[in-house]
């Protein structure tokens, strides 16, 4: 049986747009996998706390010398990593936010990026312990911004991922959603056309 596992970061939750292209998604992969189990994680409504250093200090800590909110936040890390790992293939609600992944998300990041669990540092640079998987991005944009350096997520993703090891990372971009309703309503045809070969 297939797993997958759904990451949405809107702040609109299921009314973002990106959201809205990763559930046209979730309805065809369940056609093609109709015993699949589909694990969703909204970030917007079950935000993960952003990193301080008494959680960061509790994932290196010895676990039996950790706090009660170290053993609470490195409990919600391992939870996330399995998600992770568990999954045969990952999808993404990614919408930009000045520039950038939304906050919910980056923290998302930093809980599962982990030195020993999800990779480790070798002399030849960080290795990947999570393994390679599909992992489709759904990025939600109001201007264009692909293929300039005004694009601070696609580089960021993939390469977070490629050190975890999962290097098969695609995106799907709906840009120009906040340039009028005709450049609108094609970016989302353009996406939802896209996403429906992708989940064939």
């Amino acid at each position: 049986m297939k797993t997958l596992l759904v990451i949405t970061s809107s702040l609109f939750s299921e009314a973002g747009q990106s959201s809205r292209l990763v559930e046209r998604f979730i309805e065809r992969w369940r056609q093609t996998h109709p015993q699949g189990e589909v694990l969703k994680r909204d970030l917007a409504n079950d935000p993960v706390p952003h990193l301080t250093a008494e959680i960061f200090q509790g994932f290196l800590a010895d676990p039996t010398e950790r706090t009660p909110a170290q053993r609470a936040s490195t409990a919600l890390s391992d939870q996330l990593i399995e998600e992770l790992k568990s999954a045969d293939e990952v999808v993404i609600g990614l919408p930009m936010y000045n520039f950038s992944v939304p906050s919910t998300f980056k923290s998302w990041m930093d809980h599962v990026a982990r030195a020993g669990v999800t990779f480790r540092y070798t002399e030849n640079g960080p290795e990947g312990l999570v393994g390679d998987k599909p992992v489709h991005v759904f990025a939600a944009r109001g201007g264009r911004y692909q293929g300039t350096p005004a694009d601070t997520q696609t580089g960021l993703v993939k390469h977070f991922f490629g050190m975890l090891g999962v290097q098969n990372v695609e995106f799907i971009y709906a840009e120009g959603l906040n340039l009028g309703p005709e450049e609108a309503e094609a970016a989302r045809a353009e996406a939802a056309e896209r996403i429906d070969r992708l989940a064939a």
